[in-house]
């Protein structure tokens, strides 16, 4: 199947695909919207931005009831930030099918949540830890649900997740339908799903169609005494709008920062030891196009689901190959196309060695002294 118009769906979930433009599947749903429309469990590889939240969004909108006034669906996200997100985008898929679509997360008042409940809600989107709070609150029930899903997976697995999502999945009906989405397939992520579900369909979209064919990426061998006048140099002659630069660790995410905004580059920078306001400030600022540049490490950039970041610079090579590949799929969301450009020292081949050897699309050398962008 190409379009979604050669599916099963009805009328008032076709009004909202159409609504949001959109008519050709990408490769994640065109594989598993059917297993899952006829009630199978299915694993899926797919990253954030390849229309994954639809592969299952549009599903879970299908088969649940909006005339009875329960909670029978429920998402699991890793952060705040792909909760709201994700449950945004399925109020929108069904916004003609009568649904009422709650995310709930922490970092805002409970209060606020708990009447939303009280007054009716189909589906949940939620993290771990604030959903727990509910359970134990009793202001969540959980016994009408019949779908779940698990998404982000490999993120919940390396956020520690893996005994909150036991005890949020023991009050769930033995009798559903449970999905899981995840970036990577390995043994820890299979073992959740042996752990979880019934005779998964399994859906492995190769990690060239589901990341890397839109993105252009480059790499270039520079003299770490002179990194930061590189970085400069690529941001002057690509005339870069949004980006965000990858650092490893807290402190130098701060300096590069403070360097950049010395020159009069419109950067701030994002690490794990921000408090939940500073992080949502930031967060919002970039979404809002109110900020160019992102500087963060890895961990604060988990989650993030932006449009319109057109490049991906790794200041810092990141030393765990699979890195590059969550780093780099921040950018070309929804088909765009994106860029990528890594800063490698000289002592750092080996690291992109081991990126080469993961992928079949082609990282292109630039040389200094040429412009970067295509």
């Amino acid at each position: 199947m190409q379009y979604f118009k050669d599916l099963p769906l009805s009328p008032e979930v076709m009004k909202g695909i159409e609504a949001l433009g959109f008519s050709g599947l990408f490769p994640i749903q065109a594989e598993a919207i059917t297993p899952l429309l006829e009630g199978k469990d299915v694993i899926g590889q797919a990253q954030t931005g390849t229309g994954k939240t639809a592969a299952f969004g549009i599903p879970m909108l299908e088969c649940l009831n909006p005339k009875i006034n329960s909670v029978q669906g429920l998402i699991l996200e890793p952060t705040r930030e792909l909760a709201v997100q994700v449950a945004e985008h399925i109020s929108r898929l069904g916004k003609y099918a009568g649904f009422k679509i709650l995310p709930i997360y922490g970092g805002e008042p409970i209060r606020k949540q708990i009447c939303a409940l009280e007054s009716g809600v189909h589906i949940v989107v939620g993290t771990p830890g604030r959903l727990i709070d509910h359970l134990k609150r009793e202001t969540l029930n959980l016994a009408s649900v019949r779908i779940v899903v698990l998404d982000e997976a490999d993120r919940m697995l390396d956020m520690g997740f893996i005994e909150d999502m036991e005890y949020i999945i023991s009050n769930v009906p033995a009798d559903r339908q449970t999905s899981l989405f995840s970036a990577t397939i390995d043994q820890s992520v299979m073992n959740v799903c042996n752990r979880f579900m019934k005779n998964p369909e399994k859906i492995l979209v190769s990690k060239d169609e589901i990341a890397l064919t839109q993105i252009n990426q480059y790499y270039m061998v520079v003299n770490p005494k002179n990194k930061f006048e590189a970085l400069c140099n690529i941001l002057d002659e690509n005339h870069i709008e949004r980006a965000i630069i990858f650092c490893r660790t807290r402190t130098y995410t701060d300096l590069l920062a403070h360097k950049l905004r010395r020159r009069r580059y419109d950067a701030r920078p994002m690490h794990g030891g921000f408090t939940q306001p500073q992080r949502d400030f930031v967060i919002n600022s970039f979404r809002k196009k109110r900020l160019k540049l992102l500087v963060a490490t890895d961990v604060a950039a988990r989650g993030l689901d932006i449009q319109g970041i057109t490049h991906i610079i790794n200041y810092d090579i990141p030393l765990d190959a699979l890195i590059y590949f969550h780093r780099i799929g921040r950018t070309a969301r929804m088909g765009r196309d994106g860029t990528a450009i890594t800063l490698v020292g000289y002592g750092e081949m080996t690291e992109l060695n081991r990126i080469k050897a993961l992928t079949n699309t082609t990282i292109e050398e630039l040389e200094s002294t040429m412009s970067y962008v295509v």
